[in-house]
């Protein structure tokens, strides 16, 4: 009886070696599966055909995050991978909330380690030289990208917000590129320009050259904001700051049609006429000695530079080639020829 037992066991045996076989190799055919799809999720660019952005809010949990990233349709891997993908990166509980550019060429690699840089996307608002505060502060509420919340106030009540209550807010702001992210503030952009001209104009001062018919900084600030209204060209800002000191210096009145536009408001229809040159307003500098009361625009750190190193020379007089340059003089008599010539080809 014991010999016919034996007997029967080879079968079995075999039978138990080919199952076993059989699953091995089914193992080794999932394990080279698993790879293959493991290295192509981790290694292979999302799904997309252009740039794509995502949000992801704060207090996002991990899963969350891979419900962002699905919905945006750049994966439809299992939440698994990107789980175990996290964990072997090490930046699982370390992502940040912002917004992402996920230009195309991305992995679910380098999406993950940018998300633990916080690597966030950074949207720009530019502030225009020469611009008034009034420009500024429409510029910068027309920005869907920055969370509105000064809109309503007053200029006065925007100051307040700054800690520079009571001061006008004309000329207080650096015209720059402001760089932030989603979800900042308008109020931001506007105590980081404040902050910057600050600065910039302590700075600016402080190199001053030496007998200058002005005060105070913010002299030199009303000065530069008149000197970048005057013009756009670069080289010609230290020239058109020599006549304006030269006339400072000897009580000759600056008469210069940016300051008398500036007084008019609202009321000015972009024809500036003899009669507005002779209406008396604060910033009539036709009309009044000196300089205004307060800036006209929002000057750049260049117009601030010229405002303290005024080019020296003779010059009393410009008048604009309509070119984009002007034309200096040195008195009245050629100042009159320059502007015969030049308004009579512009008039032509």
């Amino acid at each position: 009886m014991g010999k016919a037992k034996k007997k029967n066991d080879k079968p079995r045996r075999r039978g138990w070696g080919a199952l076993i076989f059989v699953l091995l190799l089914a193992a080794f055919v999932a394990g080279l599966w698993f790879y293959s799809e493991w290295d192509r999720f981790t290694n292979a660019p999302l799904a997309q055909t252009g740039e794509v952005t995502i949000d992801v809010p704060p207090g996002s949990s991990f899963n969350a995050i891979v419900r962002t990233v699905k919905q945006a349709g750049l994966s439809q891997a299992p939440d698994l991978y990107w789980r175990a993908l996290s964990e072997r990166m090490r930046v699982t509980g370390k992502l940040h909330a912002g917004e992402y550019a996920v230009p195309p060429g991305t992995t679910p690699r380098t999406l993950l380690q940018r998300m633990a840089d916080g690597d966030v996307l950074q949207h720009r608002v530019t502030i225009v030289e020469g611009w008034t505060f009034k420009q500024m502060r429409a510029a910068v509420a027309q920005r869907a990208d920055l969370a509105q919340t000064v809109t309503t106030l007053s200029d006065d009540e925007l100051m307040q917000r700054l800690g520079a209550g009571g001061q006008m807010p004309e000329g207080l702001f650096l015209p720059e590129t402001y760089t932030f992210t989603r979800g900042d503030s308008d109020l931001d952009i506007y105590r980081r320009a404040h902050a910057a001209m600050a600065k910039t104009l302590d700075e600016v001062w402080a190199t001053r050259a030496p007998d200058l018919p002005i005060d105070t900084p913010y002299e030199a600030l009303t000065l530069a904001s008149i000197i970048e209204r005057e013009t756009g060209k670069a080289s010609e800002r230290p020239e058109i700051a020599g006549v304006f000191v030269r006339r400072l210096k000897i009580g000759m009145r600056l008469a210069t049609d940016p300051t008398v536009i500036y007084g008019l408001g609202a009321s000015f229809d972009g024809n500036l006429r003899r009669r507005d040159l002779e209406t008396d307003t604060p910033y009539n500098t036709y009309t009044r000695a000196g300089l205004p009361p307060t800036p006209i625009a929002l000057p750049g750190k260049a117009a601030l530079v010229a405002a303290v190193h005024p080019n020296e020379g003779k010059s009393l007089y410009f008048v604009a080639r309509g070119d984009g340059s002007h034309e200096f003089t040195d008195n009245l008599e050629a100042h009159n020829r320059a502007v015969a010539k030049f308004q009579l080809r512009r008039n032509q």
